[in-house]
């Protein structure tokens, strides 16, 4: 499952630093989410940083991105080779 920036993103930046994957960017209007690069941390972390660190909790499973444990250690993979 990758996550996603909701519109209660303040634009505060905290997450974008946070992302092994460099998944997280400047948006128009706020912070966006690569679901082709985003594991949920998997492979680095045990929790997701982006969601750790977040203020206003706006980043949330991707409900049109749904990945298993196992896919997104295979995405980790692929994405480290």
């Amino acid at each position: 499952m990758a996550l996603l920036i909701n519109e209660d993103c303040i634009n505060c930046a905290v997450c974008e630093p946070e992302c092994p994957n460099n998944a997280i960017s400047a948006g128009d209007d706020l912070f966006v989410i690569d679901p082709d690069k985003c594991t949920e941390c998997v492979g680095h972390f045990e929790e997701s940083q982006c969601i750790e660190v977040c203020p206003v909790d706006c980043i949330v499973i991707d409900p049109n991105h749904t990945e298993t444990k196992d896919q997104l250690q295979e995405k980790f993979t692929r994405l480290t080779a």
